[in-house]
């Protein structure tokens, strides 16, 4: 079973294009969409430093700091690296048609990208479930601020939406069930990351984490977020086949390819390995 999961697979990687392609806009407007996003992403996280550094009743620059040591944060960090790269992906192939800069990568690299591709549209979800349903603090109120409102919406609402695209628009594959556990790995890293947060700056990132105040339920809230991460992986999981088996099988809608590209249904199998075995 190890063995298997550290594996990185030997088939040629992605060799349709699916993770650079949609069933319904071109390469180029793909390529448009994810570099917005990833601004868009970018300019929220970059934006919320520099505004924390400017106003000390927020914490200031150490408020910034410590932003790093938040799920929400560090995932919308990923999110936006991946839309980075998958932007990038994206225009090489529509200009350089079967050679986009993904092919050219070690294939550990190219591994990495679609388990990347799975945190992304796992974890937004997860994210935006724990803050709407555990953590908003104003109950039936909006933010006092303008400024919290639209900084909370970006990280945990938009976040998901962005997700969505990614689920939706492109030709990605389902991913691998291998997938789930290394996303368990990394919610367990996390969760160390947590601790260490208390033991070396005095804070618990998130309330529930916090014995004094939930006591053995402590528990319950981490293995409970593991289920509610397991239940999501497989929701999306199911939500990508169905995707693909209506818009591909009943629409007829293969893709639309740079320059000529045609898909070949023999070459579409592919062993990715255990970061990315089906």
């Amino acid at each position: 079973m190890l063995p298997r999961a550290l594996a990185f697979g030997t088939d040629p990687w992605d060799p349709t294009h699916r993770f650079e392609t949609s069933w319904l806009i071109s390469p180029y407007a793909l390529f448009a969409l994810r570099a917005l996003f990833s601004l868009y992403a970018f300019t929220t996280l970059l934006f919320n430093m520099g505004y924390q550094c400017a106003h000390p009743d927020l914490g200031g620059c150490a408020a910034s700091r410590d932003g790093f040591s938040y799920f929400t944060v560090l995932t919308y960090w990923g999110l936006a690296f991946y839309l980075l790269a998958a932007a990038t992906h994206t225009i090489t192939y529509a200009r350089q048609g079967s050679t986009p800069l993904i092919s050219r990568w070690p294939r550990p690299l190219q591994a990495l990208h679609a388990l990347l591709y799975s945190s992304v549209t796992t974890y937004p979800f997860l994210v935006t479930a724990v803050y709407w349903g555990l953590l908003y603090a104003y109950g039936a109120a909006w933010f006092p601020t303008a400024y919290g409102g639209w900084s909370n919406v970006s990280q945990h609402a938009l976040n998901s939406a962005f997700a969505i695209c990614e689920i939706l628009l492109p030709r990605a594959p389902p991913p691998p069930w291998i997938h789930a556990l290394w996303l368990l790995v990394v919610l367990a890293l996390y969760l160390a990351l947590a601790y260490v947060t208390r033991a070396t700056k005095g804070f618990y990132t998130y309330g529930f984490l916090d014995p004094g105040r939930t006591g053995p339920l402590v528990a319950a809230y981490v293995f409970g977020i593991a289920a509610v991460t397991l239940v999501i992986f497989a929701l999306v999981k199911g939500l990508i086949w169905t995707r693909r088996w209506v818009t591909e099988e009943k629409m007829g809608l293969r893709g639309k390819f740079a320059g000529a590209g045609v898909v070949r249904a023999d070459v579409e199998e592919q062993d990715l390995g255990g970061f990315a075995n089906k």
